[in-house]
């Protein structure tokens, strides 16, 4: 933007430059993106008085310094205080079962679910079975129903190809 100042133009580009990158690393640092998020924005306020007046000689590893001493503070915060303070409040914490709405959802997409399966042919239905619901290896399912390896992989892929076919468009919302 030609009629902002040059500091300012300067933190333009160091923000445009840095934003997804900076991100990323403070996620794989804190594990979590939602708090990466805030801790970049915090740096980016820490730093943006320095890089806006051109004090800094390398802005982007003032940046990155800023915001690795925020991210670290906040993991000592977390050993200190791993439970949020509202878990203690009852009526505060969200409860971890689905609402009615979700149940009734989820039960109409397993019913969909089931019938699909019931539609496979015979051979295919008993090795998606044997594979999903049993966690059976192909190797396994080739011993117990005394196929060849080849037919079992060919049957799981066709029960999953004809799967695919049945449900299409089925769970759109």
């Amino acid at each position: 933007m030609p009629d902002e100042p040059l500091g300012q133009r300067e933190f333009s580009l160091l923000y445009r430059s840095t934003l997804v990158p900076l991100r990323r690393y403070l996620t794989r640092l804190l594990g979590n993106a939602s708090e990466a998020q805030d801790v970049a924005h915090d740096a980016y306020l820490r730093v943006y008085p320095t890089v806006s007046s051109q004090a800094a000689r390398r802005p982007a590893a003032l940046l990155y310094t800023a915001a690795r001493r925020l991210a670290i503070n906040r993991l000592k915060h977390r050993s200190i205080s791993p439970v949020a303070r509202d878990a203690f409040i009852p009526e505060m914490a969200a409860s971890g079962e689905p609402g009615v709405e979700q149940q009734v959802i989820t039960r109409q997409e397993l019913d969909i679910l089931e019938e699909a399966i019931a539609q496979l042919p015979e051979g295919c239905r008993a090795v998606l079975l044997m594979c999903k619901i049993e966690q059976l290896s192909h190797r396994e399912i080739s011993d117990r129903l005394s196929i060849a390896v080849s037919t079992v992989e060919k049957q799981h892929a066709r029960a999953l190809r004809l799967l695919r076919t049945a449900l299409e468009g089925r769970f759109d919302s």
